[in-house]
């Protein structure tokens, strides 16, 4: 409810925006209903002999989810896909081959529509016939509604409704599903992961460590593209904004390469930081510039403020600490061909601001004319200490404020586990100015990192009296 009414209140007063996070798992086919009773071979006439010799297929009307994994892969912690052989009765329909079509179009929503089973299989009685599998949620019973009787009519076909022993294989099943029927019953199933590249990463529970390669395997099975699988073993390091990790399955090589609002970055994910679910962020921070504008970057990563803001033709002066982020920026700055608009830097971001940042605002600022468009932009992104960074542009520089116009704009980012994360972050970095901003700065609502911890930026011109010494007389 918190949430609900902070987030009213942003809406109402703030800038406030949400970041898109692009990756999850598939939702869950949730299916009602299964049938008993021994069934020989894999199709059944009902009242007419059968035929085939395949073994006898259970129909457990006890089990709501018809198509589950069978029981026994519970527990499993090595990836044994062909323990998830099952065999499954469903509703069938014999059907002359002219007119499969035209019964597929008029009962369309009573056919079997789950991905990567076939709808119309071959007669072993008869080659000029097919069989039409149907949906047993929506064939109760086994016995045709009115409506459907009628297509047949129409059609001409027999109504006569067989069962089909249907083979499901470990590839018809879905990554949830199959982690459903492994884990232990009742638990969490999964934790989502981010995708970076041709790696997933993923932030594992306790409780699903022991089955951890188990789970990368299936991730990398059922996503294609991805073909290696990591863990989080450990938090952020503040200092360099990487964390250690275990690759559970797949390659080992995490140097890849991703694509984020047109613009093609290379990263070795071991030794940097990148986070997809910062996305819309990047671009919202990117829209706000215009071209001749100045960027200075202070936590720079490998460049998604940046580089962009390069692209878009504005001055960019980017920073981090971290050597190999600083290396990758680089890089990436070739690869997308503005090596010559960005100043890299590799420095600790106070001394950043208290040298290539003051220097340049020093030397524009005095030169800036009241008609002159363009604007400085500061990007703190490193939200677990940026806000304890505000304090440098107290008295930053000596002299007479430039207009109100040309102050720099701040965009800092901040963790909030306070139950009105906007305030919180607001006083924090007014305590570090040394000065209120109400009525001078707008709060925007990131994402959401964990339960109750909230990303936020918060932005705001440099108050004239916060930035400036003035010289004494």
């Amino acid at each position: 409810l918190w949430r609900f009414r902070y987030s009213a209140r942003l809406l109402k007063t703030n800038h406030f925006r949400t970041a898109a996070s692009n990756t999850s798992f598939p939702a869950v086919w949730m299916l009602l209903a299964q049938y008993s009773g021994r069934i020989p071979g894999p199709f059944v006439v009902v009242k007419k002999t059968t035929f085939s010799t395949m073994p006898e297929t259970v129909e457990d009307k006890a089990n709501p989810e018809l198509y589950s994994p069978q029981p026994g892969v519970r527990g499993m912690t090595l990836l044994n896909r062909d323990a998830f052989k099952r065999t499954i009765v469903v509703p069938a329909l014999k059907v002359k081959k002219e007119i499969v079509n035209s019964l597929l179009k008029s009962l369309k929503q009573s056919v079997l529509q789950r991905p990567g089973l076939k709808r119309v299989v071959e007669d072993p009685e008869d080659e000029d016939s097919r069989l039409v599998i149907l949906d047993p949620h929506k064939i109760p019973g086994f016995s045709l509604g009115e409506s459907e009787q009628q297509v047949l009519k129409e059609l001409s076909v027999d109504p006569e409704v067989s069962r089909y022993n249907l083979e499901l294989t470990y590839e018809n099943f879905k990554s949830e599903e199959i982690l459903r029927a492994v884990l232990p019953e009742g638990q969490e199933v999964t934790s989502g992961f981010s995708r970076v590249g041709h790696i997933a990463h993923l932030n594992l529970r306790d409780h699903q460590l022991p089955y951890r390669h188990l789970i990368g395997q299936v991730i990398i099975d059922k996503n294609p593209g991805i073909t290696c699988a990591v863990n989080k073993t450990s938090i952020i390091d503040s200092t360099y904004r990487n964390f250690e990790m275990e690759v559970l399955a797949g390659e080992k090589n995490l140097v890849t390469k991703v694509k984020e609002n047109n613009t093609v970055y290379e990263l070795d994910f071991s030794k940097v930081y990148w986070n997809p679910r910062l996305s819309t962020e990047h671009g919202r921070i990117v829209e706000l510039l215009k071209p001749g504008d100045v960027l200075f970057d202070v936590f720079a990563g490998i460049g998604p403020f940046a580089i962009p803001a390069a692209k878009k033709k504005c001055r960019v002066f980017a920073n981090d600490l971290n050597p190999e982020s600083y290396n990758w920026l680089l890089h990436n700055c070739r690869l997308n061909k503005v090596d010559t608009k960005v100043k890299v830097f590799n420095m600790d971001g106070r001394e950043f601001l208290q040298g290539p940042v003051r220097e340049e605002l020093s030397k524009e600022l005095p030169l800036r004319k009241e008609e002159q468009k363009n604007s400085f932009h500061v990007v703190m992104n490193l939200p677990a200490l940026a806000v304890e960074f505000l304090d440098v542009f107290r008295h930053l520089l000596v002299g007479e404020p430039c207009s109100a116009a040309a102050l720099p704009t701040v965009h800092c980012y901040g963790f909030s586990k306070h139950e009105d994360p906007a305030k919180d972050i607001q006083e924090r970095a007014e305590a570090s100015l040394g000065t209120s901003l109400d009525g001078r700065c707008s709060t925007s609502l990131v994402r959401n990192v964990a339960p109750n911890k909230e990303m936020l930026c918060i932005s705001f011109q440099v108050p004239a009296d916060v930035l400036y010494k003035r010289p004494c007389p």
